[in-house]
């Protein structure tokens, strides 16, 4: 057997999960036979999906970074962090604010077993195993609280996971209330997917294949993203443009003509301050 197929108990091998599908689109090796199967037959039919998946993953660090570099955020909360890859938050933030503390939180049980490769050894970060749709569980966490000073403010990074919440589970009031716990001068980092550039041959060999996961997705127009910064201050997604939100691609490139391909306009995105 090998790594990645030993499991914890209570990890569901049968269907893939959000968090080893992601793995699998970014190459990593944190992923199960079942998600390998299911994203090599989406991948044949949507060939900008890794190219979605990384240019996702560049906006997440160029906005953390960001926020430690510019904003002097030093404490930041990961939710729906997914497993272990290149980058990961803390390492990114790091590299500018050394000191700086990172809790990640996901509710999918393969993310605790890779825990410790999402640890600092300097005790600066923490794993919580929670799902957002319970904030109460999340912003509670003994482990989170220990790391997290919400007196003061902080990088709320929720960056490719609201798209998995129903509008039955209002994700919207969700955002709202991590949001309204933290102080001002906080940082809402998000993005979400969205059907709106995809030909609909795409949007549903995706909606069919997450149909089979642990967690299906829903893809939202650019109307309803925006929604999930209402109350907040969105800063340009480049220095000379207008505050907003943009594709994953666009925000913070050096280049964002060039970063504006076709796999990063499946996301939209977007950095809020908190008045």
């Amino acid at each position: 057997m090998t790594e990645p197929e030993q499991v914890l108990p209570g990890v569901d091998t049968t269907r893939p999960s959000p968090a080893r599908l992601y793995d699998y689109y970014l190459g990593g090796t944190h992923n199960l036979p079942v998600d390998r199967e299911v994203g090599d037959k989406l991948k044949a039919v949507v060939p900008d999906l890794e190219d979605g998946a990384w240019a996702n993953r560049a906006f997440h660090q160029r906005a953390a970074g960001w926020l430690a570099a510019e904003c002097g955020i030093r404490q930041f909360i990961d939710i729906g962090s997914g497993l272990p890859t290149q980058s990961n938050t803390h390492e990114a933030v790091h590299k500018i604010a050394p000191a700086a503390h990172v809790v990640y939180v996901d509710n999918d049980p393969m993310v605790a077993l890779y825990a410790e490769r999402l640890l600092a050894r300097d005790g600066t970060t923490a794993v919580v195993t929670a799902d957002l749709r319970d904030p109460d569980a999340v912003l509670m966490s003994p482990d989170l609280r220990a790391l997290i000073d919400f007196t003061q403010p902080v990088g709320l990074l929720m960056t490719a996971v609201m798209h998995f919440v129903a509008d039955s589970s209002d994700p919207w009031g969700l955002v709202r209330r991590y949001a309204d716990a933290t102080a001002p001068g906080s940082y809402l980092v998000l993005s979400h997917y969205t059907a709106d550039n995809l030909p609909p041959a795409f949007v549903q060999a995706t909606q069919d294949t997450y149909q089979r996961a642990t967690e299906s997705t829903y893809p939202r127009p650019r109307a309803e993203v925006a929604r999930f910064f209402d109350g907040l201050d969105l800063v340009p997604p480049q220095p000379a443009a207008e505050p907003g939100i943009s594709y994953v691609g666009v925000w913070g490139a050096e280049d964002p003509d060039a970063a504006d391909s076709e796999g990063s306009r499946a996301f939209y995105c977007g950095v809020a301050r908190r008045r």
